[in-house]
């Protein structure tokens, strides 16, 4: 089928969009992804990030901007709704607490709160953090296809084993995996067909977190729940 606009900019617009929505990009990498030309493809992409709908990764590869994150995140009204539940998350457990969703290859924070005392793990609302580390990363792959979560995987604090492990318990614990010195501990959130939408988590100090407590897996569920309205 043809998927031709008729309107030249847009679709290699938009097959600059789609190639980096779908795994981040070098410039040669997304010149083979949309069969445009080299310079045809940079000019686009510079001009997407000016725009803040493409971004850079860590190695400078394109990856979607911030902008085209936040509008594919609020469309079903979760970040309002995960606002609330951080807040009494915190509130509940003196930790801070957030709400990811997967972005690509990177995860998305839609909602943190933070205690008012006491050493925070400080994630602003809209940052991106990697798949690589910490608990949420793992409830965000540990669902995934079998061919998407091998390629996460590769060079992850993490491995097969224990997302297998995740996958059974229901829960993700980690210690200084993504930062020195913080534990965190994850659930997933799943939509009414089952599927794994977001984590929800809190995180703080190491020690106040050394293990994953009974009281406070309870409290994520009950967040997790409240977040999508699936028990």
């Amino acid at each position: 089928m043809d998927k031709s606009s008729g309107v030249g900019v847009v679709d290699k617009t938009v097959a600059v969009l789609q190639a980096v929505s779908t795994a981040p990009r070098s410039l040669a990498d997304l010149v083979l992804a949309t069969g445009l030309t080299r310079p045809t493809a940079h000019r686009l992409a510079l001009a997407l990030e000016h725009h803040h709908l493409v971004g850079r990764d860590e190695t400078g590869r394109f990856v979607l901007g911030p902008q085209a994150m936040a509008w594919a995140a609020s469309a079903d009204g979760l970040p309002a709704r995960a606002a609330s539940v951080v807040a009494d998350l915190r509130d509940a457990t003196g930790l801070s607490a957030q709400v990811y969703r997967r972005m690509g290859d990177q995860r998305l924070c839609l909602a943190a709160a933070e205690p008012a005392t006491g050493l925070r793990d400080t994630v602003p609302v809209g940052a991106l953090l990697t798949l690589q580390a910490g608990s949420a990363a793992q409830i965000l792959v540990a669902w995934l296809p079998v061919d998407e979560r091998e390629r996460l995987v590769r060079g992850a604090a993490f491995d097969e084993v224990q997302l297998a492990r995740v996958r059974r318990r229901g829960y993700a614990h980690s210690l200084g995996q993504r930062e020195p010195g913080v534990g965190s501990l994850s659930v997933p959130a799943r939509d009414e067909q089952g599927l794994v939408t977001a984590a929800v988590s809190i995180s703080g100090p190491q020690e106040r977190l050394s293990r994953p407590s009974a009281s406070h897996r309870a409290l994520l569920l009950q967040a997790a729940e409240r977040l999508t309205g699936t028990p």
